[in-house]
């Protein structure tokens, strides 16, 4: 993410002052370890307290921008097939939730519910992807960890707004789409990050604005504020998958577009949920050869 946004150059964190020591994993000085990158974004990762999750996604973010952790890609670790999570919400097929609309002060709350599940998820969506793929460049665990933070923030503007409202994260039922997703491309980093920044939270830019709009429309500024800072975040996470599917992309001698077609054939048969915001796409990265074609399964579906 660039300063505005937009996908054009690499978001650049903040200068992480790593001494050699440092990179050896210790703090010159001292004898104590610098903590494993692996471990900590693992420790985030399978961590089921929500607030205890938040607390470790905005530490892993502070220590990597002060150089305080190490990347050592060969620590051992366990595998990880679930994420933590707390035993509420209950986890239902989609046919299950509850009716989330804006017209009343229950559905204002299923749905804010329904976007902090959705934050809550992303957490460990990004902390995943730096656990799991520890072959890639710096640069792309520097990313996923900014992710994570921002993720951790948004999921408790949500939480403070659903207290607000009366409820509490695990009120409503939720569903585990998100997680499905990381499970099924756990084994491809280029499949990760074709299907989940650039189909699961794409379509978070496609529908957000609407949702404001409803939302203002039925006198609840104050969730609709909460939105606006998210989407502005929201497109720099799709654009950091766009970024670095391209970048595999040109890795692997594969032509960018044409992948990304053949793993939405291959993951969802080529079925697409429309309409899209167009606008919020470009500004994550979309090309306009990638946009027509997206469009055209819109109108043809």
């Amino acid at each position: 993410m660039t300063g505005n946004g937009r996908a054009g150059a690499p978001y650049r964190l903040p200068t992480r002052r790593v001494s050699l020591a440092q990179r050896n994993g210790v703090f010159r000085g001292h004898q104590s370890m610098v903590e494993n990158l692996f471990a900590a974004a693992y420790r985030c990762l399978v961590e089921p307290d929500p607030d205890r999750k938040v607390g470790l996604a905005g530490a892993l973010a502070s220590a990597w921008c002060a150089g305080g952790l190490a990347v050592e890609r060969g620590v051992a670790l366990p595998d990880v097939a679930e994420a933590g999570r707390p035993e509420r919400p209950l986890l239902v097929d989609a046919r299950g939730l509850f009716k989330r609309g804006t017209g009343t002060p229950e559905g204002r709350a299923a749905l804010v519910h329904a976007v902090a599940h959705i934050e809550f998820n992303a957490i460990n969506l990004a902390c995943d992807a730096v656990y799991r793929f520890r072959d890639l460049p710096e640069a792309f665990f520097g990313d996923w960890i900014r992710v994570a933070g921002e993720e951790a923030r948004h999921f408790g503007l949500l939480r403070d707004r659903l207290r607000e409202l009366g409820h509490d994260y695990g009120d409503f039922p939720a569903h585990r789409g998100l997680w499905d997703m990381a499970q099924r491309t756990a084994g491809d980093v280029l499949a990760r990050m074709a299907l989940v920044p650039r189909v699961l939270e794409a379509r978070g830019l496609d529908v957000t604005p609407g949702i404001m709009e409803r939302l203002r429309r039925a006198g609840d500024d104050r969730t609709a504020d909460i939105l606006v800072v998210i989407l502005r975040e929201e497109i720099g996470h799709v654009a950091a998958g766009t970024r670095w599917f391209r970048t595999i992309c040109r890795e692997r001698g594969l032509e960018p577009e044409a992948e990304y077609f053949r793993l939405l054939d291959q993951f969802l048969r080529g079925e697409l949920r429309c309409p899209l915001h167009l606008e919020a796409r470009r500004e994550a990265g979309f090309s306009e050869a990638e946009l027509m074609r997206l469009q055209a399964m819109c109108d043809d579906g």
